[in-house]
């Protein structure tokens, strides 16, 4: 059976739940991208993880049968070395642990005073409003990982407008290839830019710890660094934003569950977990090609052939998650697949959990009264972006 995505891709059926043509977990399916081009769609969470594990799938985004469901290609065409995400082994190894000690749990605690610190300057902003009102992907949500980011990577953060903007486009469904092109090559130029100013002196930050990592190894090549660098910087802040914003009104519009926090605070990183699977945000981010033919969910994938892996229906599988509709801040399901699964596992996830469980203590611990302004129907949804979210959300107390 062969299904199509279509040309301009529908919102999510439900705002917590995955996009209206492809959601519920299933066999393995072909689907038409807008492209044109034929691939599998794994929407069970067993079929997920095996493509995500199996070294019969690539990762490498310039295979030209890599699945692209926005119908733009970009090719590593200038020479320009890949992003750590694209890399298949033998070279993902080395490069994901060359970064690895800068998320370490020993590393992330001694930065949650910090983050903490960040989230009470937004509140005390926020509730200075006389208005008693505010957008809170705007006082919140946005700057407080984009500022977390920033510091851990030594960017500057009054340069956010700028990356944010860029960010934005090169994250669209709907903008035309030349702009996200452009916006790429910006991001990049900005820094190489930024990495340079760095290579005479390295600085007590990631960039800096990296140059001087490399160096001593011999390794040093300024080009995957500034893949990385702008890898992790988009990354970092549009991901934990999209989450602080949509985990916020999930709770508001679940007062029952949210009140099992209010009263138990322990049970935030559960919670978080919950809302991860809820959402899975980064729907197709995932996505691999076969480089030899496999067997997945009791079909053939030959070699050449793309696979979308649907995280957000894999995630909600009833086979994995009983009443998987249903957000219950107590299941505690650590096996969700919202950060993906395998050797490319999300590797700023446990910075992500941290930013949230302290996002989201603080905020109902000090604005009880939070409501959201308008209907859910009224929010502006971002279908239009390859990350799920909140455009704003209008609140009061």
């Amino acid at each position: 059976m062969t299904s199509t995505v279509p040309e301009s891709f529908p919102p999510r059926a439900c705002p917590f739940h995955g996009d209206a043509s492809i959601t519920e977990p299933g066999p393995m399916t072909k689907v038409t991208l807008r492209s044109g081009q034929e691939v599998w769609a794994a929407s069970r969470h067993a079929d997920v993880r095996t493509v995500l594990t199996d070294p019969a799938f690539s990762a490498n985004r310039a295979n030209p049968d890599f699945p692209n469901p926005t119908g733009r290609r970009f090719q590593q065409d200038r020479g320009l070395k890949p992003s750590l995400i694209t890399l298949d082994p033998p070279e993902h190894g080395p490069a994901r642990r060359a970064v690895l000690g800068e998320f370490t749990v020993k590393r992330l605690a001694a930065l949650r005073p910090r983050v903490q610190e960040i989230v009470d300057a937004h509140l005390d902003a926020m509730l200075a409003h006389e208005s008693r009102t505010a957008d809170l992907v705007e006082a919140l949500a946005q700057p407080v990982p984009s500022l977390v980011i920033c510091e851990q990577l030594g960017v500057p953060y009054d340069d956010h407008e700028f990356f944010q903007s860029r960010s934005r486009t090169l994250l669209s469904r709907k903008a035309a290839a030349g702009d996200v092109r452009a916006a790429a090559d910006e991001l990049r130029a900005y820094m190489d830019k930024l990495v340079g100013e760095k290579e005479p002196t390295p600085t007590d930050d990631l960039i800096g710890r990296q140059i001087a990592k490399h160096r001593a190894e011999g390794t040093y090549d300024r080009d995957a660094l500034v893949s990385l660098a702008v890898l992790l910087l988009v990354a970092g802040h549009e991901t934990t934003a999209n989450m602080i914003s949509l985990g916020t009104l999930a709770l508001l519009q679940e007062p029952e569950q949210l009140a099992l926090l209010k009263a138990d605070p322990s049970r935030t990183p559960a919670a978080v977990e919950e809302l991860l699977r809820q959402f899975t945000i980064a729907e197709f981010v995932t996505s691999r090609v076969a480089v030899a033919d496999t067997e997945v969910g009791g079909v053939t994938v030959k070699a050449g052939e793309g696979v979308l892996t649907l995280g957000n229906a894999a995630n909600h599988d009833p086979a994995v998650f009983a009443e998987p509709d249903r957000l219950d801040v107590t299941r505690g399901a650590r096996n969700h697949i919202a950060f993906g699964y395998g050797a490319h596992q999300c590797l700023g996830q446990n910075l992500a959990r941290v930013e949230l469980r302290i996002v989201f203590d603080s905020l109902f611990a000090r604005v009880p009264t939070l409501r959201v302004d308008v209907p859910v129907s009224d929010l502006p949804f971002k279908d239009d972006a390859t990350i799920y979210g909140l455009h704003s959300l209008p609140v009061s107390w």
